[in-house]
């Protein structure tokens, strides 16, 4: 069994590592760079390390993370999810390293990490996928745009090494492809450090399904069932669901068989993610494979009973998968919410600030992953994330109202959330009857800005009217104490 475990990030996802090495009794070792210092995960782990001044090299610097492994006495690393989470090079260097790497094998990191080679690899197992191209770095102008003509606009641009809605670019008419190539280029060598891209036809307001996958390194894989994340914002995840309210058992059978069979197809070990594109006539495409710990792994866990990082550590350390698939069974549904630092009303600009006040909700079927707690200075350099609220319930109309109810709740004071957003959404009637895709932010946007506004200006008026009450306690304490001064 592993003894110790170095988490190799930072913020909410260190936090929920190290509750869950807790639980095992191994011990915690965090890393931090200076700004981090006052972090919650540095505070709860059982040793921590910093790994240098700048915000962020510490965090990407695969040797010196090994280093301090080495020196602590750490046998294992996980990597969490962002970061080096899916760099098969630091993977390799773990392994190099005679430690063990937390999550698939380096070689399965490589081949998934690359969109264009995880498509080759489905097509040649016959997963379906989106009509597309290998990648388009070494074609002209010219072959790209009767490659479009061939596949039909709109088409999508898509970084090879790309993920977290970044490299991005939609095209619907050819005299913008050439300069939104060349836009999706720079953008994916500047935060992947690969301009490789290649295209594909733009699915139009798909639902975006993907499968949790749970496998050991004997060739045993499941899947864990669906979660829906069509609720978007800029490629960016807003708000999960699981299972999906609307994918049908024969269709969720159908779709989880695939997926598995897409993780045997790489002979994925550990924990991973399948994500596909639904269309309206329920036709289903191989999107992309995350191989790492999901953000939205926690309602995974509490439809299923199944604690994934608990069994990323068992896999790793070599247990065999106790589970089979007929174990797997929905226990009502679960919705996340992603509680970010940025203004919706603002086009989402980041927001910075100390937090002054923090309320998570409470309840029942009530959970809250953050890294939040009060006088806590957010750093402005690294996702804007400040927690998950993950509610369930028996029914899907039940969870909703459970849902609105605890953001309605929830309080984080000093620093503009999207709290006023997500509660607006989950008031919507298309939410609400589990009428959403991709497009249902843009679409909504105005509706969801109008309803926040009239949420904002409530809690105003109850600001209001509670400091004027603290000003009239104030003031009659003052009164009395100059009464006793005065009998005196």
């Amino acid at each position: 069994m592993i003894h110790k475990i170095l988490i190799a990030n930072r913020g909410e996802i260190a936090v929920r590592v190290i509750r869950a090495c807790r639980d095992l009794h191994i011990k915690s070792v965090a890393i931090y760079t200076k700004p981090d210092f006052s972090s919650l995960h540095v505070r709860i782990a059982s040793e921590a390390y910093e790994v240098g001044e700048h915000p962020l090299e510490g965090y990407l610097d695969p040797q010196r993370i090994v280093e301090v492994a080495k020196h602590c006495g750490a046998d294992a690393i996980h990597p969490g999810y962002g970061f080096l989470s899916e760099n098969y090079e630091f993977a390799k260097a773990v392994e190099d390293a005679g430690l063990i790497f937390i999550g698939p094998k380096p070689d399965i990191i490589r081949k998934m990490g690359n969109k264009n080679i995880a498509r080759y690899l489905m097509k040649k197992n016959g997963i379906p996928v989106v009509p597309g191209t290998e990648k388009l770095n070494n074609e002209n102008i010219e072959t790209i745009k009767r490659y479009a003509q061939q596949i039909g606009y709109p088409v999508i641009l898509k970084a090879s090494g790309g993920g977290g809605g970044r490299g991005i670019r939609e095209v619907h008419k050819e005299e913008d492809l050439e300069r939104l190539l060349e836009d999706c280029k720079r953008e994916a060598k500047a935060f992947f450090n690969s301009d490789e891209v290649f295209m594909e036809k733009l699915i139009i307001n798909p639902r975006h399904i993907e499968f949790q996958i749970l496998g050991d390194n004997y060739g045993n894989i499941i899947h864990l069932m669906e979660r829906d994340c069509s609720i978007q914002r800029r490629h960016q995840k807003i708000i999960e669901v699981a299972p999906s309210p609307t994918v049908s058992e024969n269709l969720r059978k159908t779709m989880g068989v695939t997926a598995v069979a897409a993780a045997k197809a790489v002979n994925y070990t550990n924990v991973g993610t399948v994500e596909f594109l639904l269309d309206d006539y329920n036709n289903f495409y191989f999107m992309e494979m995350n191989t790492r710990i999901q953000v939205e792994h926690g309602i995974t866990e509490e439809i299923t009973g199944v604690d994934l990082i608990v069994r990323q550590i068992r896999a790793a350390a070599g247990e065999i998968l106790d589970l089979e698939q007929s174990d797997i069974k929905a226990q009502g549904f679960c919705i996340e919410a992603r509680i970010v630092a940025e203004d919706a009303s603002k086009n989402f600009t980041p927001a910075l600030g100390k937090v002054t006040g923090y309320y998570p909700a409470l309840g029942p079927s009530v959970r809250v992953d953050s890294h939040l707690y009060r006088d806590y200075n957010i750093p402005p350099y690294y996702d804007s994330l400040l927690a998950k609220l993950i509610v369930s319930g028996t029914s899907f109309d039940l969870v909703v109202n459970k849902f609105e109810r605890a953001l309605d709740e929830f309080s984080i004071e000093g620093v503009t959330t999207t709290l006023p957003l997500l509660l607006a959404i989950s008031q919507s009637r298309e939410f609400r009857r589990g009428f959403f895709d991709t497009s249902y932010t843009d679409k909504n946007l105005p509706m969801l800005l109008e309803k926040m506004q009239i949420y904002k200006n409530k809690k105003n008026k109850f600001k209001k009217e509670d400091d004027l009450s603290m000003v009239i306690i104030e003031a009659v304490k003052r009164f009395e104490e100059d009464l006793k001064e005065e009998e005196k």
